[in-house]
């Protein structure tokens, strides 16, 4: 059975100023999201399902959906602030979105087999879906064996602000041993990463080389029941503070401390490259057009 791409298209953008994932920033109006799409089916994947809001349901339709046809079967499902399991109610003052491991959890009525879990808004490169296509693939039938791609923090960075990274800690096994989501990684004033301390507001120094998550996850369906156990426990502690956010490294971080999984961390040549702020929009456009340029993509996608 081909793996299937999750791709998490349900955010606000509001550091970016619009809808990012309907941005077409490729040399022909390509978005972010084409690039993954055409990589994931050259790698070998089977089906793609986005993770969207039902509030630009139709302008995706329109958009995005429309030119997949007859290229890969495509699900949409949604996500929205009230789903929530049963017994559980949005608190009055949230408007915040539950976060990337909220957004997961929706696609659990429409996987069924070894899938990978993606950004709709960061550029991953063939090479890496190719590498997470091999051990997908490998991985049917099984449970609690995981993967991820790494990619080095300094080149996950932008001159424009702070990024939201999940910091790894690798064994000597290339297995992942623990993940620290971390909201506020940037340069200092020498050009070396830091990110602040949440509580101090301290910059805490980070090697350039240090492995991080751009939610390029690998997993196998039985991470959507551990997702809804620690969702809820998540709500009973959290659920009253409207800054809190629920992120695949909360479920994956205590996986591995519990015992419940391995996650196999992966390394790929792709360069990685996004758009956070509005002002990296150019330097993506210049670096998808070189793409084209140099035979990497085709002069269309689909």
């Amino acid at each position: 059975m081909k793996p299937t791409l999750l791709v998490l298209a349900a955010g606000m953008g509001s550091r970016y100023g619009g809808l990012k994932q309907l941005d077409g920033v490729g040399p022909h109006g390509e978005t972010i999201m084409d690039y993954s799409v055409y990589d994931a089916m050259r790698a070998g994947f089977g089906k793609v399902v986005f993770v969207i809001r039902h509030d630009f349901e139709d302008d995706f339709n329109a958009r995005v959906l429309s030119k997949y046809k007859n290229h890969i079967p495509v699900t949409v499902v949604y996500q929205e602030t009230d789903s929530l399991p049963e017994g559980y109610t949005v608190p009055e003052d949230r408007t915040r979105p539950w976060g990337t491991g909220h957004a997961v959890m929706m696609g659990a009525d429409a996987i069924n087999e070894p899938f990978a879990v993606i950004n709709a808004d960061d550029f991953y490169g063939r090479n890496a879906f190719e590498v997470m296509a091999d051990f997908l693939k490998d991985s049917e039938n099984k449970q609690g064996h995981y993967c991820m791609v790494a990619f080095k923090v300094g080149n996950t960075m932008t001159e424009n602000g702070s990024v939201s990274r999940g910091v790894c800690t690798v064994d000597d096994n290339n297995c992942l041993s623990s993940i620290v989501e971390r909201r506020r990684i940037e340069f200092d004033g020498d050009h070396n990463p830091v990110f602040i301390d949440e509580e101090t507001e301290q910059p805490n120094r980070l090697d350039a080389t240090t492995p991080v998550s751009m939610n390029l996850w690998g997993f196998t369906p039985d991470f959507f029941v551990h997702s809804q156990k620690e969702f809820k426990r998540f709500l009973d502690l959290f659920s009253n503070d409207n800054k809190r956010e629920f992120y695949i490294p909360n479920v994956v971080d205590f996986l591995i401390n519990n015992g419940k999984a391995s996650v196999r961390v992966l390394t790929t040549d792709s360069r990685w490259f996004g758009v956070t702020y509005a002002d990296d929009r150019q330097n993506v456009c210049d670096n998808l057009e070189a793409l084209h340029s140099d035979g990497t993509y085709p002069e269309t996608l689909f």
